[in-house]
Formats: structure tokens, C-alpha cells, sequence
């Protein structure tokens, strides 16, 4: 039987901290639909956003916690009466709602809003007051924590205890501490610090040295009970703590770490999936846990020993975490039954009308393929996805010309607003020659930042998925397409990234622009 004191709450904040990686904006039905997948696997706390920080930020922190069945729902604040207010409109009609107030407390952080250390005090003392009197269960960060003077930290800690803060959480936010330093720094606050057995202490660590994960379960054995993360590690900078990577370390070592969490564990494949598709953030192949290669296994030596017993080289079953254990590829011949059986096996539950749309795409690429695999299907998915979008603009047709003698041309039709219009224009190649003739029917001053290929499968006859990273006004934005043609995947992708930093171009900022919000914003 699980008790108080060996549980640990999962505070899973993708949705704030991981939607500030730059480029990984997501729609308010991409919102929602996580929400919904994290509230289902049994996610204790879910960071819904950043009320204050746009309308489409407040649409989607309301609506996630008026359709919240089992979480809490929790949006962040900083130190600012108006901040807490507008949480508080957006979280209140959850059924478990939560506030979470944060303030840079390090010297480098006081001396943004040039407070001296007590001023500092007192407008802690007045902003979780404020936040406790509108809700009973109040979240307070002091933010850079881990370079925080640690006399101060217990002063500042004890003043947000007594003023109602029910979790008081300890964010690395730069990613400096290491496992020895942060274990310690917990053990010694919640001795040190009048009252800190009454509340839940957190921590929230950031991976900038490689050690977030370390850092959180260190915390946690020094009376952590409650870890901050993200799906895929998704966040600022080098991200946060990997959501999977706790869940599966404090299962899978449960012998030297005796603690348990509320996690369905077999619906991590799909939603780290999901977050890859909805983020445009494609998860590396030897990422722990959900990488393509986290239980594939090349060398002879290990494939012998596979096959004689799968422990020898494998600490957790892939069914453990939603991976169907066995690969069967799927051909033209393959029917609808046989599709959505795979689709299931790979965490993707397909109603009717999803089933046929997805079907025919699969039948378009069987003729082009031999063997359709995992991969492959995934990759449609994550297009049918971005199909479903309203989109401004879509690729009609593409044809280039290519070759060892120039100009490289393509003749492009493109949709824009529900019109058809087409154009002809040269580059340096014909992926160049695309989105020159892109930029010639829908004109834009996004720089690409980044363009980037790789093959789903193996094979000349492989599907290519596209990255495509775009800037405009110091917004980001990220897109992905996958084809058997890589030109075609390259300007959907292109595409694909120019409608999302169209959302967020039309998205009304209160008071202030994001590069603010994201400057000052926490843990």
C-alpha cells in the first residue's frame, strides 16, 4: 500500500516550461489534447500555462481545467497581484485548482525588479497571502533557488510557509547543482526552516550540465515529494527533467529508491509521440526511454542474447511503456483491419473517419514503398495531425526541376486563405528553388534557422522527415512533413513552420511581448 510518504507527485509542466523551447508553440486543440492525455496516464499536478501571458494562453488554461477529470490544474503567476488574479480566473472552475507564484530570489535575480532583500520579502509575504486567499492550495517557487544565499533562501521560504504556500518548490533553473548539492539542499531546508514538515517540498531541475534527472531523484531521497518535468524533457534551454526518464528510473529501481507514483506507464510511448508531433521537436534516437534506439539492439552479441533471454540486455519490457514488443511491417496488400490493429500497438486509437483518411494516405504510400514500417506509420500520423490544422496556407502541387546544370526551378500551387495561386522560381537546388517560390506567394520576413533531414527508414525508397525551424520578430517556430519525396517534405515543412508562427503572430500579447515573459519567467 502506497502512503504519503513514499509517493511522489508528478507536476508535469509541458504545457508552460515546455512550450517556452523555442519553436515549440502549440494550438489551443494541441493544448487540450495533451492536457487530456496527461490527466488520463494519472499526472498528480498539470502546469497548464501562463495565464497572463496571452489570451490564447488564458483560453487554454481555463478550458483545460473546466475539462480536467483527475489532475490538478495549475497555472503560474509571478509576484504580482495582477498576475495571480488572472491565474486564478483561469483555474478556478477546476475541480482541483492550484496557483503557482514564483519570484527570482539569487542575487542576479533580485536584481531584475531591483528589490533589496527585504522588499523582496515583503512582496512575497503579500503575493502568496493574496494567492492563498483566493485558493486553498498554493504553489511558491523562489526562482534560481540553487544560487540563492541559503540564510536568505530559509527567510524567504519560511515567509512564503506562513503565508499559506501548501508546496514550496526548489528550481534549479539554470541547471547548475549537481545530485550531492541538490539532495542536500533539501535535507537541510525542510530541517532548517520553521514549518517545512507541513508542506510538500518540489523540485525542479533543468538539464543544462546532462543531470536533471540525477538531480530530481537525489532530491526526492532527501524528502522531495514532488518532481517538476516535461514530456521528452521538452523546456528551455537543454529542457527539464524527462517526465519518462523519473517515472521509469523510480520503477525499475524501486529497490534502492522506495517510491511509488500514480503514472500508467504504457501510455508514455504515445504521448511522448503526441508532444514530438504537436512540438515539432523530434526526440533523438538514443534518448532514454522513448528513443527509436532505447530497445533496439544491432550487435551480434547482444542479439544472441536477446534472443536466449531479454533481461540480459534489457532492464524494463518494451510493453512497459507502451512499445508493441514485436515489429510486423505492413505491405499494399495489408487491409484496414491490419492497420488499425498496428495503429493500436503503437499507441494511436483511430475512430472511423480517422481510419479512412489515414488508410488512404497508407495505401498511397505502399505503392511507392516496399514495406511500410512503425516509423513510417508514425510519420503519417504526425502529418495527418497537421492536416487537421486550420491552416492559412497549404502545398498543392510541386513540381522541380534539378540537376548538374542550372538554375534549379520549381513550379509551385499553393493554397492562401482558401485561394489557389501558383508561381515558378529559381534557387541554388531545387529545396532552395521551393521555398523561394513559397516566399514569392506568400511574403514573409522569417529567417530559416534551421533545416534539417532524416530518413524515417532504410531504403532508397525511405520516407524523409523534414525539420524546419523559422524566426520572425524573435518568435520561433518549428515545423515538420514527412514524404518519400524530400522536396515535397521540405516545403510542407516549410510551410508547416511559417502557419505556426502565423498563430502566434496574431496572438495578443497583455501588457507586455513573450521575449519578456519568457526573460522573467521561472524555475
Amino acid at each position: 500500500m502506497t502512503t504519503k510518504q513514499d509517493h511522489v507527485l508528478i507536476f508535469d509542466t509541458t504545457l508552460r516550461d515546455g512550450e517556452q523551447s523555442p519553436g515549440a508553440t502549440m494550438t489551443h486543440a494541441e493544448k487540450l489534447e495533451i492536457a487530456s492525455l496527461l490527466d488520463e496516464m494519472g499526472v498528480d499536478i498539470i502546469e497548464a500555462g501562463f495565464p497572463i501571458a496571452s489570451e490564447g494562453d488564458f483560453a487554454a488554461v481555463s478550458e483545460i481545467a473546466q475539462n480536467a477529470v483527475n489532475s490538478t490544474i495549475c497555472g503560474l503567476a509571478r509576484a504580482q497581484i495582477g498576475d495571480i488574479d488572472r491565474c486564478w480566473e483561469a483555474v478556478k472552475h477546476a475541480k482541483s485548482p492550484r496557483i503557482h507564484t514564483f519570484i527570482g530570489t539569487s542575487p542576479l535575480h533580485r536584481a531584475i525588479p531591483n528589490l533589496n532583500k527585504d522588499e523582496m520579502a515583503e512582496r512575497i509575504e503579500q503575493t502568496v497571502s493574496h494567492a492563498r486567499n483566493l485558493c486553498d492550495n498554493v504553489q511558491w517557487s523562489p526562482m534560481d533557488a540553487t544560487r540563492t544565499e541559503y540564510d536568505y533562501l530559509c527567510r524567504v521560504i519560511e515567509i512564503a510557509i506562513k503565508s499559506g504556500a501548501t508546496t514550496i518548490n526548489i528550481p534549479d533553473t539554470v541547471g547548475y547543482t549537481a545530485p550531492r548539492e541538490s539532495a542536500d539542499l533539501i535535507k537541510r531546508l525542510i530541517e532548517d526552516v520553521p514549518g517545512a514538515t507541513d508542506v510538500v517540498f518540489a523540485t525542479h531541475c533543468h538539464n543544462d550540465l546532462g543531470m536533471a534527472t540525477a538531480n530530481s531523484l537525489a532530491a526526492v531521497e532527501a524528502g522531495a515529494r514532488q518532481i517538476e518535468c516535461t514530456i521528452n524533457g521538452l523546456g528551455e534551454r537543454a529542457g527539464n527533467t524527462a517526465l519518462e526518464e523519473v517515472v521509469m528510473a523510480l520503477k525499475v529501481r524501486n529497490d534502492i529508491m522506495p517510491f511509488q507514483t500514480g503514472i500508467d506507464t504504457k501510455k508514455i510511448m504515445h504521448i511522448s509521440r503526441r508532444v514530438s508531433t504537436v512540438s515539432g521537436f523530434a526526440v533523438q534516437f538514443n534518448k532514454a526511454i522513448v528513443g527509436k534506439n532505447a530497445f533496439a539492439h544491432e550487435s551480434g552479441i547482444h542479439q544472441d542474447g536477446m534472443l536466449k533471454n531479454a533481461e540480459t540486455f534489457e532492464i524494463m519490457r518494451p510493453e512497459d511503456v507502451g512499445i508493441a514488443g514485436t515489429s510486423l511491417p505492413l505491405g499494399k496488400h495489408s487491409g484496414r483491419a491490419a492497420l488499425r490493429a498496428k495503429m493500436a500497438d503503437l499507441g494511436f486509437e483511430l475512430g472511423d473517419n480517422q481510419l479512412k483518411d489515414i488508410f488512404v494516405r497508407f495505401k498511397e504510400l505502399a505503392d511507392r514503398k516496399k514495406e511500410v514500417f512503425d516509423d513510417d506509420l508514425i510519420a503519417l500520423m504526425r502529418d495527418h495531425a497537421a492536416g487537421e490544422q486550420s491552416d492559412r496556407l497549404k502545398i498543392k502541387s510541386l513540381k522541380v526541376v534539378c540537376g548538374t546544370e542550372g538554375p534549379q526551378t520549381a513550379d509551385l500551387v499553393m493554397e492562401i486563405d482558401g485561394e489557389d495561386r501558383s508561381t515558378q522560381a529559381t534557387g541554388d537546388g531545387p529545396v532552395d528553388a521551393t521555398f523561394n517560390a513559397v516566399k514569392a506567394l506568400f511574403k514573409h520576413q522569417a529567417h530559416l534557422q534551421l533545416y534539417q533531414v532524416h530518413a524515417v527508414t532504410e531504403g532508397t525508397d525511405a520516407q524523409a522527415t523534414v525539420s524546419v525551424r523559422m524566426e520572425e520578430d524573435g518568435k520561433t517556430a518549428t515545423g515538420q512533413s514527412a514524404d518519400t519525396d524530400t522536396v515535397v517534405a521540405s516545403a510542407k515543412a516549410y510551410v508547416n513552420a511559417l502557419n505556426r508562427l502565423l498563430i502566434r503572430r496574431e496572438t495578443t500579447e497583455i501588457g507586455y511581448d513573450t521575449k519578456t515573459v519568457r526573460y522573467t519567467d521561472a524555475n
